[in-house]
Parts: C-alpha cells; structure tokens; sequence
C-alpha cells in the first residue's frame, strides 16, 4: 500500500433508539504526510445512520506552489487491506460530508448496515501546503432500526443484437458519484443525443454508480460498468467490470501492487486502460507503464497537446511491438466528461463487435477493431488489400510476400476542408487535403517490404485556414484531429 499511517480510535458507546452521538476530532498534517491515513471509530451495535463532516484549511500560498488538498472515504469493520471487502466509499476532495445507512449513502458511498467493528475513515492529504493542512473531521452515529435494504438495478450485459457492425461509445464518463456534476440520467440522456450505441460509468476509486444504470440503459444503449482508478501516479480505466466490483487504487507505482488489480479486472472479464497519460496535473501523469494494459486512451475530450504526446509515445508503442513480433496496444478516445459544458461523445471510440453485448465491444475494442471520431458526424473506413485479393482492415493483419504491392484505400466523411494523413513506422508518408464538402477517397500503394503498418489521421486545417505539414517549427504542425484509426499491420511472408 502506498504510504499510509492510523490515528488514535474515536469510541462511541451504545444508545437508546432515536439518539444521536457527535464526537470532533481535530489534527494536524505536515508536508511529507503519508498519502493515506487512517482514522479509527470504534462503532458499536444499533447504529442505523453514519455521517461524517470534514474540513481543512486553505492557507495562501505563493504562485506555483500547491496549496492544501484533502480527499475523504470510508472503510467499514471489515478492514482497509489492499484489495479487502472493506470499501464502503470515497468522495475525494469534491465533497465535505458523507452519510451512509442500510437504505440509501451519498453518491460515492455504498449503503448497506452500518455493523459493529471498527471502521475506519480515510484521509489522503493530496497536496499540502508549506504552512500545513490543519483538519477538522466530525463523525455522528444515529441509533434505531436498520431500515429496508437496498436494491440495485444493474444494467443488462445485452442488448438485442443488431449484428456485426460498426458501435460508437466513449468510455469514460463521471457522475455526481465522483467529480461529476451529471445524474446517471442526465448522462445517459446526452450519450442517446450523440449517437452513441455504448458507454462506460468510470466514476473515480467507486462503484457507487453501478446499482443505479440499469433503469437507463435499452437496446438502443448499452451501459457498461466501470471505475477510473485513480492513483497518485495517473489514472486508469477498468472497463466492463462485474457489478459492484471494486478496484482499489492505494498504490503507486513503485509499490508493485498495480498487477493484481489488473489481474482482477481481468478475471471478471474486464480491461484495463492507460487514461490520458500526458495529462499535467499532479497526480494524473502516467508513470505505471504499458505492461499487463489492453489499451491507452491517447485522446481525452477535445484535443490539446497533451493528446499530440499521446498519439507520439503510442506510435512508438507499434514500431516496438513490430520489432518484437509481440502484441500491441490499441489506441482509444474518450470524452472524460464530468459537466454539462463538457460533450459525451468527444471523442468517442468506434468497434467493429459481432454485437452490441459487454463482452463483444470488450473484444472488438482488446482487438483494436477500432478508430476514433470526434463526433457521429465523421466517418471513415480503412482497408488493406493485396495483390491477390486478400484483404485486412482496422485491428487486422495482412500477410503478403515482402515486395508484393499493397493497396490501402481510406474512406473518409464529415471533416471540411480537412487533411488526410497516412502514418508507417517511417512517419507519415502521404498528405492530401478534403474538400470542402468533407468527404473524399484517398489511394497508395506500399510493400511490406518499407511498411510495416499503416494508420490514418484526419486533421483539422490550422488556425490560419491551412492543411499542416510535418515541420520542425515552434508552432502546431497539424490542426485538431477529427478521426484517427488504429492500424493495419502487414506482415512479410
């Protein structure tokens, strides 16, 4: 576990039905603090509501310095183990109170009976500043009757199948469960208004959210399960989890713990994704590596440079992988949307699936059967073939003698005055610009000789009106993306 330490217990003692017990408890962290600690409450028998109000303080500080920040959670009698049963919430910084009963909890925490044992609150001082992070946590436990137990409604795993085709989705997607200022319905709403066949609910370190997709899900929208793990040292995806599944993110990555939990994910049929791993802010840069990951999500909302790095560093990804001769890492895009100035659906992820079911979209995304758009207003198709008719297209390998001419063709729609880019392992290697309707045909021809694989991107014209061309010059080189594939590998036989 990434650095942690536990406090001295806070004990309640039994009480008559109706009452209700508040004790304060007030500390001080220093810079240095471990990223986690523990606060003791010793809870006993007959309590029926728990609730917990924080606060710290903000003190000024000079510009380029961090200031004080302090995540919250909670771990009931079961204990706080790396990977335990335990977990029974976590807000983060993006609230100051939390309740939890057999009945209902707050967004982020998980209802259920509040047993007797020691629970433990989380504290994770984020940043502190020079001065110090003094804190002030208040803990209430109302006594009575337990109340009706919750029920989840999980969203189904199947739609009704439309058979292999095309699906749009974006994977990454928060709610008021975490930083998000969306209901689950107001998200499933905007994934319906964007075209989208598929999401995936990844609201940060919980699965609060799981129980309550089912009433907005349907055959037009499949609604996966999800988590963003979010850790010290970046985030990631786990994609398609069962419901309820917890994913524990107290690690960094010098701690070796990240294996497991990609294990986990694994087991429960799930896959783990590498988010914006350019992203500046502090905690977000992502320093796990690619191994034991079944994909990267190289573009994140609307594209800035940090996307620019991320399709770099993937790129670099293939040309290894071709020299290894080993598997390789799918590209993904997603909208990271927390609040409604924020588009679901920019980006968004197209897959090739048998179906629109979990565990097809699953496939088809692991496979990179994939490309990515900025809205459902761009299209595009790619496709390989050689000289005998033997055809491949996004995800697939194409297996040809090492002089034999290959013919890609690109199909593209929906991006004005756009410039079409097709990328080896030497760089890019053809340029040509839309018209100004959007939609055009581009052809050329290669060996698997001098291209090991080939992938296309579809910019944006520059600020200025122009196409962009591949320069080493202060400015942008390219405008936004508007489409991006992953590749065709041709293989030398």
């Amino acid at each position: 576990m990434a650095g942690a330490g536990t406090l001295a217990p806070v004990a309640f003692a039994e009480a008559a039905e109706g009452q209700a017990e508040t004790k304060v408890l007030t500390g001080r962290f220093e810079p240095g603090t471990a990223d986690f600690v523990y606060l003791p409450v010793e809870v006993p028998a007959g309590v029926s509501q728990l609730s917990v109000v924080y606060s710290y303080d903000k003190p000024a500080v000079p510009s380029g310095t961090p200031g004080n920040s302090c995540d919250i959670g909670i771990f009931d009698n079961r204990g706080t183990a790396l990977g335990g049963d335990g977990f029974r919430g976590w807000s983060g910084g993006f609230r100051d109170r939390f309740s939890i009963s057999r009945t209902e909890a707050t967004p982020g925490y998980l209802p259920g009976d509040i047993t007797p044992g020691i629970w433990h609150i989380v504290l994770g001082p984020y940043t502190i500043a020079p001065q110090g992070l003094n804190y002030r946590v208040e803990v209430t436990l109302t006594h009575g009757p337990a109340g009706a137990p919750y029920r989840p409604n999980y969203p189904s795993e199947r739609t009704r199948t439309r058979g292999r085709q095309w699906y749009r989705g974006d994977c990454h997607l928060h709610t008021v469960h975490s930083d998000g200022k969306r209901l689950p319905s107001e998200v499933a709403a905007g994934a319906r208004e964007a075209g989208l066949d598929f999401i995936t609910s990844t609201d940060h370190n919980t699965s609060s959210s799981h129980g309550v997709w089912g009433e907005f899900a349907g055959d037009d929208l499949l609604i996966m399960l999800g988590e963003e793990v979010t850790t010290r040292n970046g985030h990631w995806l786990a994609l398609g989890v069962r419901p309820g599944q917890f994913v524990d993110w107290r690690y960094r990555s010098r701690d070796g713990e990240l294996p497991e939990y990609q294990r986990a994910v694994h087991r429960s049929g799930g896959l783990c994704v590498a988010a914006h791993p350019y992203c500046p802010w502090v905690g977000c840069n992502f320093k796990f590596g690619y191994t034991g990951f079944d994909a990267v999500e190289v573009w994140n909302g609307p594209w800035t440079w940090d996307d620019d790095a991320a399709v770099s560093e993937w790129d670099n990804t293939l040309v290894e992988s071709v020299r290894g001769k080993g598997s390789w890492l799918p590209a993904m895009g997603n909208s990271d949307a927390h609040n409604p100035g924020q588009t679901i659906g920019l980006p968004q992820t197209v897959v090739l699936a048998d179906a629109l079911t979990r565990d097809a979209i699953l496939d088809g995304i692991k496979a990179g059967r994939s490309w990515i758009a900025e809205s459902a207003g761009v299209d595009l198709s790619l496709a390989a073939t050689g000289p005998r008719g033997q055809a491949a297209g996004i995800g697939d390998r194409l297996a040809v003698a090492a002089g034999d001419k290959v013919a890609v063709r690109l199909d593209v729609s929906g991006v004005p005055n756009g410039t079409v880019r097709l990328i080896t392992d030497e760089g890019q290697v053809f340029q040509q610009s839309l018209p100004a309707s959007g939609s055009g045909s581009v052809s050329w021809l290669t060996t698997p000789a001098v291209s090991a694989y080939v992938r296309a991107e579809v910019r944006h014209p520059l600020a200025d009106g122009s196409a962009g061309a591949p320069a080493l010059s202060a400015g942008l080189n390219f405008g936004a993306m508007a489409a991006m594939t992953n590749p065709i590998f041709l293989d030398r036989v």
